[in-house]
């Protein structure tokens, strides 16, 4: 098998957060779409209660704001005092939706390298967790948020990688109970083994970043991309803005999370492009010369991944696996 990796020339020195334990507080915040809903804020709640944490809401949280300046000097203000206060000892995002980058420039930087702490989030949340990783170096954790669905296996693997000591290991895709309609369909578009640190989240806002302050940096990296709800010419025009950067060229290995709700309607081709998901993803990765998989549960799936940022990893493209091969917490 092919072997590919290079530690990139831009790597952060890596700032791990202590591991969580039962009894910790934990600030659940809302960076992006706010949370209004009482019974959505419970669940919220309840979902750290139920892994033995103990919740702090920050002051704006579930407070519809007047303004969008307003909006976003409390997203801002919210997400600076969880990380400023010392008995929090890790920060949740809610949800995702629409907004993180918003407070990218509001954001204490200095003061997360101060205070590092375990952060969780998906989606939206790529934003922060890309200008986090890039000026802090601190390892972030792309995972379910509180109001995320929290299948058995969800709960497996985010405990593993937020409560457990060392490295977390192999990671795949659940175990099949029906062979023949698997539920979750991997796919070695390239097989090879890679190596190199895990970086990446959703495409959205990956290519959104672009020629920001907090552009991804690929070099020499695993780069995992998810989507979803976007239309076939929509994905192709950010993957190929991403290889006119040469962002996948520079990668070490690429994987392709679930796509959820986006394939074209009834499985035909959009007006606007003549490629289905699939076609869609081999014509823009298969011939980058790196390993690349297609279908592992990371993102908008109810099966997902809690992946550590920063750290270095091995990919099996082939296997359809992801080892994390360095411990993400202290």
């Amino acid at each position: 098998m092919a072997c590919a990796g290079a530690m990139g020339a831009a790597d952060p020195a890596l700032v791990r957060p202590r591991r969580l334990k039962p009894g910790d507080s934990v600030a659940l915040v809302t960076p992006s779409t706010e949370v209004m809903d009482p019974d959505m804020l419970a669940m919220g709640r309840e979902t750290c209660e139920y892994f033995g944490l103990k919740p702090v809401m920050m002051p704006s949280v579930g407070k519809r704001p007047v303004t969008f300046a307003e909006s976003v000097k409390n997203r801002a203000a919210d997400f600076n005092q969880a990380w400023a206060d010392p008995k929090l000892s890790a920060v949740f995002c809610m949800r995702g939706g629409f907004g993180s980058q918003h407070i990218l420039d509001l954001i204490d930087y200095e003061a997360i390298r101060r205070n590092p702490k375990v952060f969780l989030g998906y989606s939206d949340i790529t934003a922060l967790h890309l200008a986090i990783h890039k000026r802090t170096g601190l390892v972030t954790f792309h995972g379910p948020v509180p109001l995320s669905g929290f299948s058995g296996y969800t709960q497996g693997h985010f405990r593993k990688a937020l409560f457990g000591t060392g490295a977390i290991g192999d990671v795949s895709n659940p175990a099949e109970t029906d062979k023949l309609r698997p539920r979750h369909r991997t796919r070695a578009i390239r097989p090879g083994v890679a190596k190199g640190r895990l970086i990446g989240g959703n495409l959205t806002l990956i290519a959104t970043t672009m020629g920001t302050p907090y552009e991804i940096e690929t070099k020499g990296r695993i780069l995992f991309i998810e989507d979803v709800g976007e239309q076939i010419y929509s994905l192709d025009r950010m993957m190929t803005q991403l290889r006119l950067a040469r962002k996948l060229q520079e990668a070490a290995g690429v994987i392709w999370g679930e796509c959820n709700d986006c394939p074209p309607r009834e499985n035909k081709p959009s007006s606007a492009s003549p490629y289905g998901l699939g076609e869609t993803v081999d014509n823009l990765l298969a011939d980058l010369g790196i390993p690349v998989v297609a279908g592992m549960t990371i993102g908008h799936t109810a099966d997902q991944l809690t992946l550590p940022l920063g750290v270095q990893a091995t990919l099996d493209a082939g296997a359809g696996t992801l080892r994390i091969e360095e411990a993400a917490t202290a």
